[in-house]
C-alpha cells in the first residue's frame, strides 16, 4: 500500500484554497487546513474525509509566525512529516491607494506577504532536514503588474515574488533537494469578492477573464508533483506579464482608463463585509466558488499545455521529422 503523503494549505477554507484542499483530497493526499474561520475550516475538513482521507483543521491567522508554527506542530504529530505546504492566503481591499489607511494596508501586507514568509519558514524547518519538500506559493499576475485598486494587495504579491526568488538561490547554495515554487494566478471566481474591504457602491468582481477556482487547484497540484520554478494559469497571465514587459507605458494608460471600472460589477450580490480584521467564514461556510458561475472559465488551455509541454514539445517534434522525411523523398 503506498503511503498517503500530507499536504497544508494555508488558506485553505474559502476561494482557491478550498478547491486546493479539495483537489489533493480527491488525488490521494492527507491534508490540513490552515485558516481564520471556523466554519471554513470545518467544512474543508469534511471535503478530505468525504474523498477518504485523513484532515486535520487548525483556526490560525497565517499572518502570525507563532500561531503558523505551533500549526506545523499539530500536523506532523496529527498526520505526519509534512511533504507539500502552499501558501494561500491572503486579504484584500478595493480602494485608492489614498483611501486606504495604514492599519488596513499593513493588515493585507501581513496576510498576504508574511502569511508566505511564515508558512515558508515552518515548512522549511522541518523539510530541510529531511531533504526534501515542496512549498508552493500562489501568485498572481499582479505579481509582475500593478493595477489601480489594489495597491497593498499588489505590493504584497510582488514582494512574494523576490522573497520566493531569494529563497530558490539560497537553496540551490546548498544543493537541497527541496523545492519551491510559484503559481501565478489570472482573475478567479471566489468569495473574495463577497468580502473584500470595498470602498464602491457596486459590486466588486475579478479583472475578467475570470477562471473557476479548480483550474489554478489543478495547476497547483501538479507544480507539487512535477516542481517547477514557476508556472502561469490562463493565457490573460500570460499576457498581462509580457505585455507589461514590452509596453509598460502603454499598460499604465490602459489601467488608468480601464481598470477601475473593470473591477466593479453592475449586479449585486452578497456582502459580508470586509474581512481585513475579522474572518467571514467563522459562522458560514462559503465553499470555494464566488458569485461569477455563469462568467468563469471551468478550462483552460494555457496551463493545459504547460503541463503537458514535454508531450506537446516531443509531438511537435516527431511532426517536423516527418515533415522533413517527407520532404526528402519527394525531391528524391
Amino acid at each position: 500500500m503506498t503511503e498517503r503523503k500530507v499536504v497544508v494549505v494555508s488558506g485553505g477554507s474559502a476561494g482557491v484554497g478550498r478547491a486546493i484542499v479539495r483537489e489533493f483530497a480527491a488525488h490521494g493526499y492527507d491534508v490540513a487546513v490552515l485558516a481564520r474561520g471556523q466554519a471554513g475550516v470545518d467544512g474543508a475538513v469534511k471535503d478530505v474525509e468525504n474523498a477518504g482521507g485523513r484532515a486535520v483543521g487548525i483556526r490560525a491567522d497565517a499572518a502570525s509566525l507563532d500561531e503558523v508554527e505551533a500549526a506545523a506542530e499539530q500536523v506532523e504529530r496529527d498526520l505526519g512529516p509534512i511533504d507539500v505546504w502552499v501558501n494561500v492566503a491572503f486579504v484584500g481591499a478595493l480602494r485608492f491607494f489614498w483611501d486606504t489607511d495604514d492599519e488596513t494596508y499593513r493588515r493585507i501586507t501581513d496576510a498576504t506577504y508574511f502569511s508566505q514568509v511564515n508558512g515558508t519558514r515552518a515548512a522549511l524547518a522541518r523539510m530541510r532536514p529531511r531533504n526534501q519538500g515542496v512549498v508552493v506559493q500562489v501568485g498572481s499576475a499582479l505579481a509582475f503588474r500593478g493595477i489601480p485598486l489594489q495597491s497593498a494587495y499588489c505590493g504584497a504579491k510582488h514582494a512574494m515574488k523576490g522573497f520566493t526568488e531569494s529563497v530558490i538561490t539560497e537553496l540551490k547554495h546548498e544543493r537541497s533537494n527541496v523545492k519551491v515554487c510559484m503559481v501565478q494566478l489570472p482573475g478567479v471566481n471566489t468569495p473574495q469578492f463577497d468580502w473584500n474591504d470595498n470602498a464602491f457602491e457596486q459590486h466588486p468582481m475579478p479583472v475578467p477573464p475570470i477562471f473557476q477556482p479548480e483550474v489554478p487547484a489543478r495547476a497547483v497540484r501538479f507544480v507539487a508533483e512535477h516542481p517547477r520554478r514557476n508556472m502561469w494559469v490562463g493565457a490573460s497571465t500570460a499576457y498581462t506579464i509580457l505585455g507589461n514587459r514590452v509596453a509598460p507605458a502603454f499598460i499604465d494608460w490602459y489601467l488608468g482608463k480601464t481598470g477601475v471600472k473593470g473591477q466593479l460589477s453592475d449586479r449585486d450580490g452578497p456582502r459580508h463585509g470586509s474581512n481585513v480584521r475579522e474572518p467571514k467564514d467563522d459562522d458560514r461556510d462559503v465553499g470555494a466558488h464566488g458569485m461569477f458561475d455563469d462568467k468563469a472559465h471551468a478550462r483552460d488551455p494555457w496551463s493545459w499545455a504547460s503541463m503537458h509541454r514535454t508531450a506537446l514539445a516531443a509531438g511537435t517534434g516527431a511532426i517536423v521529422a516527418t515533415a522533413l522525411a517527407g520532404r526528402r523523398l519527394v525531391r528524391s
